[in-house]
Formats: structure tokens, sequence, C-alpha cells
């Protein structure tokens, strides 16, 4: 009986969590690629590679990061994976200097899968393969779940290396229960979006950085239903 790799490659990326330069190699033990690179994108935490396999998978990265387009930007954009299982018999019409850049690379197959965090779309991770490789219905959505929990460690990790002056309650704002406004705000917020209790404080987290705000400020927002995390859609919510 074969062994499932996605329980070995959830554990090692939750050991990981504080260093985010290992978080490729979980990838790597689930999927039969050649190299990966996990990257954020766009304006709220900067396009920068935070893992690479290999010298490759960064290069790959570098090209999408100053061409503006790739596997990666679709993935971040859409929400969706980018499945592209063999580049030679279907390049696509997708990404024409991104493909012209990496011809001399032997890249044939090349995967992207979307960072996201509640409304949060933070970036993606790259796979690549130098052969054909399908990947089965199994392999994406592990793959994605896998995505998914890399991105909730990232952003983590954003907002406490770059974000500790995010305060619970305003400079000067005395009473108001500060704890229990942002507990209200996580209660909607995870029954807006289907979440749980932690990604949903985090969502509220992460807006606050993004948005140069306090909890307190995003929470009241929320309750008073002028900020409605569920319908902002991609760096929007970063705004």
């Amino acid at each position: 009986m074969s062994i499932d790799p996605f329980p070995a490659a959830v554990a090692l990326l939750n050991r990981s969590a504080d260093q985010p330069a290992a978080f490729s190699q979980p990838f790597l033990d689930l999927i039969p690629v050649t190299g990966v690179a996990v990257s954020t994108i766009g304006d709220f935490l900067g396009n920068e590679t935070v893992s690479a396999s290999d010298p490759q998978a960064a290069r790959l990265d570098e090209y999408q990061f100053d061409l503006s387009e790739g596997p990666c930007w679709d993935a971040m954009r859409t929400a969706r994976p980018v499945l592209r299982p063999d580049l030679v018999a279907d390049p696509g019409s997708s990404w024409p200097a991104f493909l012209d850049a990496i011809i001399d690379q032997n890249v044939r197959a090349i995967f992207a899968f979307p960072l996201i965090v509640g409304s949060l779309r933070i970036g993606a991770v790259d796979l690549y393969s130098l052969e054909p490789l399908a990947l089965t219905d199994v392999q994406s959505r592990h793959a994605s779940a896998l995505a998914s929990l890399a991105g909730r460690h990232i952003l983590r990790h954003a907002i406490q290396t770059l974000g500790s002056d995010i305060d619970v309650a305003d400079p000067g704002v005395g009473g108001g229960f500060p704890r229990r406004v942002i507990h209200q705000a996580t209660g909607m917020v995870m029954a807006q979006m289907d979440l749980s209790a932690e990604d949903a404080a985090l969502v509220i987290q992460g807006h606050a950085f993004a948005a140069s705000q306090s909890m307190l400020e995003v929470a009241r927002s929320i309750l008073d239903r002028s900020l409605d995390l569920s319908s902002v859609d991609g760096n929007d919510a970063l705004t």
C-alpha cells in the first residue's frame, strides 16, 4: 500500500513555520517536480522569492517579477491553480515574454498555486519540471491545500517581523472594550468567509497591516459594515 505524502508535507511545513526559506521543500516532497519557488507578489508584501529549491527556480521567479507576467501572476489574479503540463506541446498564448525568456531553460511543465488567506491574495507557489508532467486531481488538491497553509504562515511571519507596531487599540482611545470589539468582528468575518477563528483574526490583522490601521479601527469598520472583507477581491483588500 502506497504512503500518502500529504500529511508528512503538512507536518514539515508546520515545523518550518518560522523559517520561510524552507517552505519549498514540502512541495518537493509532495509533487514529483524538478524545483519549487514560493513568492510574495504585489504591493502588499512586495515581489520577493521567499523560498527557492534551486537557482533555476529562483531565476524563473525573477523573470516573472521583471516581466510582470507568468503563471504566478495568473494564479494570484484568478485565485486558481495554473496547470501547464507540457509547454512544448501546448505553449498557449499567455505569457509570450515569459515563455520567450525561459526558452533556454528546458522547462517542460510549470504549475502555480495561489497563496490566499481569506480575501488577501499575497503570492503564489511555482513548481517546474524539466519533463512533461500532468498532475493528478489529488496532487493538485493537495498542492492547493499546502499553498493555503504556506500563505497563512507567510502572512503571520510578515506581520510578526514587519508589523510589530500594529496595536489592538487606537492610541489615545480609552474604553470601548477593544478585545470584545475585535472578537465580535472576528466572528463576523468567520461567518462571512467560512474561516476558522484563527484565520479570521489573521485576515483582520493582515488588513490592518496593509492599511496602516490598528486592529480596532478595522474591527469597528467591519462591525459598522463600512468594510466587508468578504467582498474585497485580490489586492483591493489592501487599500
